[in-house]
């Protein structure tokens, strides 16, 4: 027994004496910038004896976990001086770091515009971030920096072409795109109906676009998360800064509520060109603005809130025949709360609207529709151990989709007010994200995330006849409406259809040496909201719809595949991924299909599937005068729906077709050129295979009619496009570091003049009889200057 004794008594010391020399403690705090206070996301907090690291979360946050002892902690971000000192671990330490500009020489100004340095060890891949600096550099049409129009010079993403909303990702539609800007969303991303996007430059502080390994903290859509963090304002002085263009100008003002507590910003854009329209006697107006708002305040060490709010209206005026206007609100309230040192979680409250008004006085009636929705947010990150951090939370969101209140604008129109049915829906969701560090080469992300979607009950849902609300005319071998053979009622708090869905992500990334890494992502993901559109690119017009008894959610499953390099101490890096996905239920319309004012939109829809594939290519070289990147795509993307039964032909014979968003090559360049420390020449060029579109192939005649008959849906193209940008960035006092300081931007948009083709149309000319074709093109050359400054 003696012996028993003893010998439990050297396995429990032992393990004493195992726990002791084991014994670690953390250190954490925030990570903000010296001359603002702003807090900085992506900072890198390394201890280089024991390869140990980690980095700021989207408020500034860090904390991380490692054995007792005395370290060299090296804090670096792109832009500011790095921070190195030793620091003792004998007990758990709350520590917070001020970054200073880094200014001493020409390569640390260069290093500052450039954030986007490629993270070999990470898993995390299918990203990519810009700096605001990076965005305001880009040439743009009009000279207007673009959030939209500098993504698209990524690889994998696309648009429509000049003038068009929204962007394509991965071949993918750009309903398949989850916009955020300060967590809520943003469902139209456009002004001007494509020429400007929503989001102001100066306001942003942080922007990722996720291709692919998707983290499980995001859901909702199928192909991209756009991820867009608003400023949080200067807590310690005031400051002013902004641009005068040829068509809108801007101004942000942001400064200290209380100093070191608090802070404001609030950001404002409008266009002006309508002003000048009657000099030339024209009635038509054409304006948008914007509004960006942020109030951010800490409690404590351990509390903190932030109130921000977007507001943009676009209105468009022909005369006295047309009028429309359009935009989003959103309105987010935020309270981050650190539990410990190792939990840090941020409670979101959210309203989202999307509203559309149009009205036609020609025939004396006014349109307005829309979608809100309102949003719970919960979500913890928890630094487990130096090696895993958790994060997971919760997410719930009220949708209200308004298709169309149609009125009459006078008494006398003899138009019947008309009310589309408002459709109602509740989106539910759980997840968790793992991030471990399995050795020093291997490192991975996993995660689970459990979505839930209720279409609620509204005031009438037709039935059809076994549940096809589209019929297939075997005689004509056509898709028709069904006839309805009766209708259901329900109340708001009835279910009329559930879907549930298991969305798993898993990354890895392995590190061939110092300087190289092959990494693979999986994910998938459901999407439950559907737009509807028979244009290529998004309109304003197009209505949100959610998935119901007709209508399934879609369901994406995506493989990558990269590899990733630096060379020459991180002067130049290359990123080559490849990639496969696949969408079930990808909605499609029959030949035909009327969407506008529908209220039975169910009868023009079939459900399809689609495929991506591609490979992508990111040359960079990220210091010296000349930087830049050259980006190369070559993928393809196709849609098929096929019959449901042997009788029926599908859409386009069941055949795949090639989507609107197919793009085989797409070459993308842009450069930047110190000149001396006044002058800056930056550049881009692009060219992408022309856009997918059907011709009619050949014509026929019916009762001295021509009839045109057309080829397989998008079986041609537009010619391709292509084009290159130049400008002039002149800084007269470069040196200067306080007060009224200034830049101009001078710009020429499409040097070289190419009349691209946003569509050709068509037609018999009207004198000579004879078939032509017209080809419509939005810009050729367009030359620009802005003034920028602040104060």
């Amino acid at each position: 027994m003696k012996n028993r004794i003893s010998w439990l008594l050297c396995v429990f010391c032992f393990i004493i004496g195992a726990l002791n020399a084991q014994e670690k403690f953390t250190l954490s705090g925030t990570i903000s910038e010296e001359k603002s206070n702003e807090t900085l996301i992506g900072v890198n907090i390394i201890f280089p004896e024991i390869s140990a690291g980690t980095t700021t979360n989207e408020y500034g946050f860090y904390s991380i976990t490692l054995p007792k002892g005395t370290y060299n902690i090296v804090i670096s971000y792109l832009g500011y001086s790095t921070i190195s000192e030793p620091i003792t671990l004998t007990e758990d330490i709350s520590k917070n770091f001020s970054l200073a500009d880094a200014l001493e020489n020409l390569d640390a100004v260069i290093i500052k515009e450039n954030i986007e340095k490629l993270n070999i060890r990470t898993p995390q891949m299918s990203v990519n971030k810009l700096s605001s600096a990076t965005i305001k550099e880009i040439p743009v049409v009009l000279g207007e920096s673009d959030i939209i129009k500098a993504i698209t010079l990524l690889p994998g993403v696309t648009n429509a072409g000049e003038g068009a909303s929204g962007f394509n990702v991965r071949g993918g539609a750009a309903d398949q795109n989850l916009i955020l800007l300060d967590e809520a969303i943003i469902y139209n991303s456009s002004h001007l109906f494509g020429f400007f996007s929503v989001f102001n430059p100066d306001a942003i502080k942080d922007l990722r676009l996720y291709k692919g390994g998707i983290p499980a903290r995001y859901g909702g859509r199928v192909s991209s998360v756009l991820d867009i963090y608003q400023k949080e304002g200067n807590s310690k002085k005031f400051h002013v800064n902004g641009g005068i263009g040829i068509v809108s100008s801007r101004l942000l003002l942001e400064g200290p509520l209380k100093k070191d507590k608090g802070s404001f910003l609030l950001g404002g854009r409008s266009s002006y060109a309508h002003l000048f329209l009657p000099l030339f006697d024209i009635d038509n107006i054409a304006y948008f603005y914007d509004l960006n708002t942020k109030l951010s305040y800490k409690l404590n060490d351990r509390n903190n809130i932030y109130l921000s709010g977007y507001f943009g209206r676009d209105v468009f005026r022909i005369e006295d025949t047309f009028e429309n206007i359009y935009g989003n609100s959103v309105l987010n309230f935020r309270w981050n709360h650190l539990f410990s040192d190792k939990l840090f979680s941020n409670l979101s409250l959210i309203y989202s609207d999307y509203y559309y008004d149009l009205k036609l006085n020609f025939v004396e009636f006014d349109w307005v529709s829309g979608i809100q929705n309102f949003n719970l947010k919960y979500d913890f990150k928890h630094y487990l151990t130096d090696k895993i951090k958790l994060q997971y939370g919760l997410n719930s969101i009220y949708y209200r989709f308004n298709p169309g209140d149609i009125k009459p604008t006078v008494e006398t129109s003899g138009i019947n007010p008309f009310k589309l049915i408002d459709k109602y829906a509740f989106e539910n969701a759980i997840y968790l994200d793992v991030e471990h560090k399995v050795s020093d080469k291997l490192a991975l992300t996993y995660g689970l995330r459990f979505s839930g979607f209720h279409r609620l009950g509204q005031d009438e849902l037709n039935i059809y006849e076994n549940d096809h609300a589209v019929v297939f005319n075997e005689d004509f071998q056509i898709y028709e409406k069904a006839q309805p053979i009766g209708t259901d009622n329900f109340k708001r708090s009835d279910v009329i259809e559930s879907f549930y869905n298991l969305e798993p992500r898993a990354s890895l990334a392995y590190q061939l040496n110092s300087e190289s890494s092959v990494k693979f992502s999986y994910n998938r993901m459901a999407q439950y909201l559907h737009l509807l559109s028979n244009t290529n690119s998004p309109t304003p017009l197009d209505i949100w719809t959610p998935s119901g008894k007709y209508i399934k959610p879609q369901l994406l499953n995506q493989y990558a595949i990269g590899y990733f390099k630096n060379f020459s101490d991180n002067k130049y890096s290359l990123e080559v991924e490849s990639f496969y996905k696949t969408v079930k239920n990808r909605i499609d319309y029959i030949d035909g299909a009327d969407l506008v004012a529908n209220n039975a939109i169910e009868q023009v829809i079939l459900n399809g599937k689609s495929r991506a594939y591609g490979l992508e290519v990111l040359a960079k070289k990220n210091e010296g005068r000349f930087k830049g990147w050259l980006a190369y795509t070559l993928s393809k993307s196709e849609q098929q729906t096929p019959g449901r039964t042997v009788l029926e032909t599908g859409i386009n014979n069941g055949n795949w077709y090639r989507t609107p968003f197919d793009k085989t090559h797409d070459i993308s360049f842009t450069g930047s050129f110190d000149w001396n420390k006044k002058w800056k020449i930056n550049t881009n060029f692009l060219f992408q295979t022309g856009q997918p579109t059907t011709f009619p192939n050949g014509q026929y005649e019916y009762n001295g009619l021509n009839i045109p008959n057309y080829s397989g849906r998008n079986a041609d193209r537009l010619p391709a496009y292509h084009r290159l940008d130049i400008s002039l960035n002149y800084t007269p006092k470069p040196n200067k570091t306080k007060g009224w300081r200034s830049h101009w931007v001078f710009g020429i948009y499409n040097i070289y003049n190419r009349r691209n083709a946003a569509s050709i149309s068509f037609g018999q000319n009207e004198i000579s009889g004879s078939n032509e074709a017209t080809r419509l093109a939005i810009f050729g050359i367009v030359p620009s200057i802005s003034y920028n400054f602040k104060l």
